[in-house]
């Protein structure tokens, strides 16, 4: 391509003042007759900013150009090109006077391209192609992300390696310019295209500020990401991941609707499961914020509803991948003794309704075997496992809702191991063979429960005892989680169902635990292999109960 001329430059410098200033519609002719010719010549003012050192012959020329608001009369191809040309003349590491003014030169131009005052680009606009501010506003930010974003995406092809990558200093420049701007619903693709670079990269080359107002945004909905720009996002910065992780468990614990809502939907919605199946370090970062908060309010029966509610959402997502990129198991869960993670996370759906007796009792062996080794603050090797073993418990609690499912029409003499799952997924230690107790209240509730639902009409003083019972601080959920099952299971008629759950659950505090073990219910039943209209109804019929009184 030929060089840009001197002649030429003072040709179209005049054109632009010309245009800028007449309004006749032989001017506008003149305008119309001339575009090509002008795309023709701001491609040689690019090809020759590109190449050049000294780039200030064509900035007057540019600036005329946007200043008569000539860039909203030009095809869009042009616009582009006039704003690539704009770009090129930024330096992003300044290292002199000269181009430390060229950069305030450039802030300037911007800011008058999107200013509303007489003598903008914005007040030419509307006097020459009938824009309105706000449609212009809106129309330039589009273009000026739209050039952006397409230099962010060439910068990661050609390259050789990934350090030449990461050299690109525009990068950091680009994303220190867009911090105030994230909400702007029009940087969308820019941010999406610095966060895939980033992960391209490899490397810290994002500002720090920008990180942070996508991910505060993000978290007040004040932004819109593509999925994988989101999860980019928590690849580069563990902090973002982090307000995610505690974003998701604020919600569900100051949410009530999530209770009789699918909670399932809920944590699915905020793609940390999808994360995590494709991130194994996202699932075991998220994993430790939880552990650690349940550590502190291990009774709270919404946090554990949350955390085995994630882990079976994350587990369906790892399923649906493809054999040969689904990674082993025991890579996310490193510190879980291997030979509890099958029988744990297999899901109750996978295992015949008739073989689920067996299961639970070989997860009972199991369970048993770690405890049996637990002495708490002698070896801390046999205490870490022991915690490993009950947090996947946790994790895996549908194992232990369907024991409490199980124990509602089972017999006697297959009640134990059932019974001891119960106790162990509410009270794991063993200070002062706390355990033992808790099972003998376990048993004892129980008992009570059969009577109390399995005959006709329910006996009084079994509904005192189990009263009595929830009204005990350590064995309350215990005990509830018992008397949940039997309202959902129980084949009496629903309207006994909710006249006995009226006179047990008399307290607010106690119904709002039960709604969370209801919510659990229900996510497993939803994720069942077959489906019970009668069970289903019943369970929607006591959330309604329990939230209307």
């Amino acid at each position: 391509m030929e060089a840009v001329s001197e002649t030429d430059v003072q040709f179209w410098m005049a054109k632009a003042v010309n245009w800028g200033e007449a309004t006749s519609c032989s001017a506008l002719l003149d305008t119309s007759r001339h575009l090509g010719s002008l795309r023709s010549f701001l491609q040689q003012v690019l090809q020759g900013l590109q190449q050049m050192m000294n780039m200030w012959p064509f900035s007057h020329f540019i600036n005329a150009i946007l200043s008569c608001g000539l860039v909203y009369v030009c095809s869009e191809r042009s616009q582009r090109l006039l704003l690539r040309c704009l770009n090129c003349l930024y330096s992003a590491e300044p290292l002199n006077a000269v181009e430390q003014k060229a950069n305030m030169w450039i802030k300037n131009m911007l800011c008058h391209l999107i200013s509303e005052e007489e003598g903008s680009v914005a007040h030419a606009t509307v006097k020459h192609a009938g824009l309105t501010p706000k449609r212009y506003h809106s129309e330039a930010l589009q273009k000026v992300v739209s050039l952006m974003t397409e230099e962010v995406i060439k910068s990661c092809d050609g390259l050789p390696n990934t350090s030449a990558r990461c050299s690109n200093g525009n990068i950091h420049a680009m994303s220190t310019a867009c911090a105030a701007l994230v909400t702007c619903p029009q940087m969308s693709p820019l941010i999406g295209a610095l966060l895939k670079h980033s992960m391209l990269c490899g490397s810290s080359c994002l500002n720090q500020e920008f990180i942070k107002e996508v991910s505060e945004a993000l978290i007040s909905k004040r932004l819109v990401l593509e999925d994988e720009a989101v999860v980019n996002l928590w690849c580069y910065s563990p902090t973002c991941l982090e307000g995610a992780a505690v974003s998701l468990l604020e919600s569900v614990l100051s949410d009530h609707e999530t209770m009789t809502q699918s909670l399932d939907k809920h944590v699915n919605g905020s793609l940390l499961p999808q994360a995590s199946a494709d991130h194994c370090h996202i699932f075991i970062s998220v994993n430790e914020i939880y552990r650690n908060v349940l550590t502190e309010i291990d009774e709270n029966l919404a946090m554990r509803a949350l955390i085995q509610v994630f882990t079976v959402c994350f587990l369906q997502r790892l399923t649906g991948q493809k054999p040969q990129d689904r990674l082993p198991l025991r890579a996310f869960f490193p510190h879980v003794m291997p030979s509890l993670l099958t029988p744990l996370l297999t899901a109750p759906s996978e295992v015949p309704r008739e073989a689920w007796l067996d299961h639970l009792s070989w997860i009972r062996s199991l369970l048993q075997s770690v405890t049996e080794n637990e002495e708490v603050g002698e070896d801390v090797r046999a205490y870490q496992a022991f915690f490993e073993a009950w947090f996947l418990l946790v994790q895996c609690g549908y194992w232990v809702d369907t024991a409490a499912e199980l124990l509602v029409l089972a017999a006697p003499e297959n009640a134990e191991p059932l019974l001891w799952l119960l106790t162990f997924f509410h009270h794991p230690t063993n200070r002062g063979h706390q355990r033992s107790q808790q099972t003998a209240v376990a048993r004892e509730a129980w008992t009570h429960l059969r009577m109390l639902f399995l005959t006709r009409p329910p006996p009084p003083r079994h509904l005192s005892a189990v009263k009595e019972l929830l009204s005990s601080s350590l064995s309350a959920n215990l005990v509830l989680h018992l008397f949940s099952n039997f309202t959902v299971f129980s084949h009496g008629p629903v309207s006994i169902i909710t006249e006995i759950t009226d006179k047990v659950l008399t307290e607010a505090a106690v119904k709002h635990r039960a709604l969370w073990i209801l919510a659990s219910i229900r996510c497993r039943l939803n994720s069942a292999a077959t489906w019970d209209d009668s069970v289903h109804s019943r369970l929607r019929t006591l959330q309604d109960t329990l939230l209307q009184t």
